[in-house]
């Protein structure tokens, strides 16, 4: 089956300026906007947000 376009692979980077990267996919027909999920980053040792990046 082949990838479709309407859930791409984006990076997350984390706010907290450790460089740590999530790999989610979303679909855009939902969330049209940059995706702003609460993670785990293991260098800052807590829950941040990760910001979808471009």
């Amino acid at each position: 089956m082949a990838r479709s376009t309407t859930r791409p692979v984006v990076k997350l980077k984390s706010t907290a300026g450790t460089g740590v990267t999530y790999v989610t996919r979303k679909n855009r027909l939902n969330d049209p906007d940059r995706l702003v999920l609460r993670k785990y980053d293991p260098v800052a040792g807590e829950h941040v947000l990760f910001r979808e990046e471009r």
